[in-house]
């Protein structure tokens, strides 16, 4: 199924519009995220990730930190369980890689710990919440 998805990356001038649209449906429709908290400054120095299905229609996005972290990873419902997810986050970490970095971390919802732990990542430390939404550190060496 991957194959049916092409993942462009980009900063926010070329991917924002695409990317906003995915986490304003997940995160602030789906999960009621106040939208002041969702798109923030760190926007304007990420590498973004968006993912096309076959017609073309963005439905799932991510992003790059420069300090190595990955955020705002996000997959419309009706693409969940195709591998986009899955597909998003490793070609994050490829790219993580390439820029240098030892290893990744990122901030797991903790009902989506299960599907970081699956790409090799390991929490690190307690639960805690962001924007009311419980969380794990979990991070992913090289």
């Amino acid at each position: 199924m991957l194959s049916t998805h092409e993942i462009r990356y980009g900063d926010w001038a070329t991917l924002g519009r695409a990317a906003a649209a995915i986490r304003t449906e997940v995160f602030v429709r789906e999960q009621n995220v106040p939208a002041e908290l969702e798109m923030d400054d760190k926007d304007a120095v990420c590498l973004h990730a968006v993912a096309y299905d076959a017609a073309g229609v963005p439905v799932g996005t991510g992003r790059l930190l420069p300090d190595g972290h990955i955020g705002r990873m996000a997959v419309l419902p009706a693409a969940r369980g195709t591998g986009v997810g899955g597909a998003l986050l490793q070609g994050l970490m490829a790219q993580a890689r390439s820029r240098g970095h030892l290893g990744v971390a990122l901030s797991a919802q903790t009902h989506a710990a299960p599907f970081y732990s699956a790409h090799g990542f390991r929490q690190e430390g307690e639960q805690f919440f962001e924007a009311g939404i419980a969380h794990v550190e979990m991070r992913h060496g090289f």
